[in-house]
């Protein structure tokens, strides 16, 4: 009699790679969270992300998902410090549209590619399964990983070209390695086996990249020098800057503590994080004062931006937490943009 063999078509799922899909399994179990120390490597992370996506994914990603990803509300980081920048070159009567429109654009698209990479190596970590915080493409598993990976250094592309035109007409060639380090920064801020951001060192990057370096870069790319205006200026839209970044990561503090994200917030807890949020923000307020002293007295017309930095600090002193913190980011933002350009202003008057 023949032996009967066993029909495999009832159980194909049995001798698909067991041991892979043992593996997998067991890495999501709740008493294992992924945390930023764990000895996976971002493939395998990204491996898990995508096939956990195909499961719940609940709709077709949309270009409103992709421009809510992008993070507008921090646009101004990318912006303010340019327009301050060239105001500082026209404090010496050096300012340069077009340079200006090129740095803007450098300054853009770096805070774009930084939030798609923050949103894929947050996601494959699973540092966003649950926050309350902004959308999240790879946390939402609307789009696979390598997706917005690709999006991350598409970003990142464009800045680096408009960068590569700007120090072409500028002749400082040199700039090509300051840029390289903003690229490499915005992506290790939470990319990488050891993301500085996790490591409380996310707003010290902020304040260097988005302050020092994007402020007096411009100024410097259209001047051919930086001034001590120019590193007042710096340092209070560095501070501010810091200040939108800060404000975030005190919404985050319980789930990034209990993922292992030790942000500076996580380190210095609810209380310290509000009162060094208080003391960045206020900087922009000291920078107009000093300004008016070194610079020309038109720049106490910075004070206009004063209300809406109360506004947005009301949250912070009446100790609101999750999503209630979400508009302190925005009217930060706003007030960054407003005193950038009327000190902007100020410094072309004077």
């Amino acid at each position: 009699m023949k032996r009967k063999i066993p029909d495999t078509r009832a159980y194909p799922a049995l001798l698909l790679k067991p041991a892979i899909r043992h593996n997998r399994t067991m890495s999501h179990t709740p008493d294992q969270p992924s945390t930023p120390n764990s000895s996976s490597s971002d493939n395998s992370s990204e491996f898990d992300a995508q096939t956990s996506s195909r499961r719940t994914s609940p709709r077709t990603v949309t270009a409103h998902d992709w421009l809510q990803a992008a993070r507008p509300h921090t646009w101004a980081n990318g912006f303010a410090p340019v327009i301050v920048g060239t105001g500082a070159a026209a404090l010496t009567g050096q300012a340069s549209i077009i340079r200006a429109i090129l740095a803007a654009i450098v300054g853009w698209f770096l805070v774009i590619g930084v939030n798609y990479a923050n949103d894929y190596s947050d996601g494959i970590r699973g540092t966003d399964d649950d926050r309350s915080g902004p959308f999240r493409l790879t946390a939402s598993g609307l789009v696979q990983p390598y997706g917005v990976k690709h999006a991350a250094f598409v970003a990142f592309g464009v800045a680096a070209l408009a960068g590569l035109i700007l120090c072409a007409i500028s002749g400082h060639w040199w700039l090509i390695l300051v840029g390289a380090a903003c690229v490499v920064a915005a992506w290790f801020y939470t990319g990488g086996k050891h993301p500085y951001g996790y490591r409380g060192l996310g707003e010290v990057a902020v304040f260097v990249f988005f302050g020092l370096v994007a402020v007096l870069g411009t100024q410097y790319t259209q001047a051919d020098h930086v001034n001590w205006a120019g590193v007042a200026i710096a340092v209070a839209i560095g501070s501010v800057s810091a200040a939108v970044n800060l404000a975030n990561n005190l919404r985050d503090i319980p789930s990034d503590a209990a993922t292992g994200k030790i942000t500076l917030a996580v380190r210095l807890g609810d209380r310290g994080s509000r009162m060094l949020w208080c003391v960045l923000a206020a900087m922009p307020v000291v920078a107009s004062i000093l300004l008016a002293f070194i610079a020309t007295p038109w720049a106490l017309i910075g004070l206009l931006a004063a209300p809406i930095l109360g506004l947005a600090a009301r949250p912070i002193v009446s100790r609101a937490e999750g999503k209630d913190l979400i508009p302190v980011l925005g009217m930060t933002g706003r007030a960054m943009v407003v005193w950038a350009l009327v000190t902007t202003l100020a410094l072309w008057l004077g």
